[in-house]
């Protein structure tokens, strides 16, 4: 018998008669089923993930879950918050460099235009967002997320201008996920510099 997208609905049923799956010392297995849960979230949407999903993901007995997470919603939550924290400290790395305008319109402009890995957090991010709209608890988490971004922005801009240069990133990369004819880079560049010449411009 098998559960949604082909996996064992008893993860131990094809191991041979009177054998079980030997216990080992795990110390990261809480870390990992979180990885596991965005990973099958990033896959399959919030509507789709389900425990076992999740366990043969992780690779972990499916009794370990409900030991570690009291539901489903709450493993939902807290990977969400995994994800929230680790995209907070990449976006912070993006900036490490950036000395100067030219090269802030560049990593902004890279941030949009997705590679591979890119692309499963920004899906991420939507699910996040999405969820948030269904359940309030997960709002504070999409409201520090936003917080943060701006905060990194308003280095390099007035606080205002951060707030909507954020929003435009966050059009820019929906669209970039969705779209069967991607954005030309220089259209994306000419956008994200335009923005930042407005706010200078209204400084002057």
């Amino acid at each position: 018998m098998t559960g949604p997208a082909g996996v064992p609905a008893d993860p131990e049923a094809a191991l041979p008669a009177g054998t079980r799956r030997a216990r080992r010392y795990d110390p990261e297995r809480r870390a990992r089923v979180l990885d596991a849960a965005l990973e099958v979230l990033a896959e399959f949407g919030v509507a789709g993930i389900t425990h076992r999903l999740i366990a043969a993901r992780a690779d972990v007995p499916l009794g370990s879950l409900t030991y570690h997470f009291s539901s489903l919603a709450d493993l939902r939550a807290q990977a969400f918050a995994r994800f929230v924290e680790n995209q907070c400290a990449l976006f912070e790395r993006l900036f490490e460099d950036v000395r100067d305008t030219e090269a802030l319109v560049e990593v902004l402009t890279d941030l949009v235009h997705l590679g591979p890995t890119r692309r499963q957090s920004a899906q991420l991010g939507f699910e996040l967002h999405l969820a948030a709209l269904r359940d309030p608890g997960l709002r504070a988490l999409t409201q520090a997320w936003t917080e943060h971004s701006r905060h990194v922005l308003a280095r390099f801009t007035t606080p205002d201008n951060a707030a909507r240069l954020d929003a435009l990133l966050e059009g820019m990369i929906m669209h970039a996920l969705l779209t069967t004819v991607p954005e030309p880079r220089a259209n994306t560049r000419a956008a994200i510099a335009r923005t930042l010449d407005e706010a200078r411009e209204a400084d002057s």
